[in-house]
């Protein structure tokens, strides 16, 4: 049997069965081939930001909130997180207020990474010590977690809208 009767037979079937249904794992990978996934990514944002924040606030409650700065990464989630879910049902929230409050979001991560490398500087040996200060110290990858969520919010930003 030659490949376009195969084919023309499948294109019967398809005739007589009708439209076949697209699995929602189908239409989630066709939307992020397409680079459609906007409010996913919007959800995401939000999502990340409260356990990335309920994570901050435990550890620097440990450090007593030793300097006021401490506070910044506390103050910051609210909006983008408002603005995330937001996102999720306006287009416009997701081109606008996403990307201005993941951007404040994306600088306090950096910002948090230069206190927390001056952290491990004024510990007792500083950087010569890295091997102990880094471990003892505040952490230093940590902020990062914050620079990410708050990337994905301003990749959201420039992403097209699910189907």
């Amino acid at each position: 049997m030659s490949s376009s009767r195969v084919a023309d037979g499948n294109a019967v079937l398809r005739r007589i069965r009708g439209p076949q249904p697209v699995h929602l794992i189908d239409r989630m990978v066709g939307n992020i081939e397409h680079g459609r996934f906007e409010r996913s990514l919007c959800a995401l944002t939000a999502i990340g930001a409260l356990v990335t924040t309920a994570e901050v606030y435990l550890e620097h409650y440990k450090a007593s909130f030793g300097n006021k700065m401490m506070w910044s990464p506390i103050l910051v989630t609210p909006p983008v997180v408002i603005a995330g879910i937001g996102g999720i049902f306006s287009e416009k929230w997701a081109k606008t207020w996403l990307p201005l409050t993941a951007g404040i979001y994306t600088i306090n991560g950096a910002l948090g990474e230069y206190y927390h490398a001056r952290g491990v500087a004024r510990k007792p040996g500083g950087w010569r010590l890295a091997s102990y200060n880094v471990p003892m110290g505040p952490p230093i990858m940590a902020p990062g977690l914050m620079t990410i969520v708050g990337g994905m919010g301003l990749l959201a930003a420039v992403l097209r809208r699910e189907r």
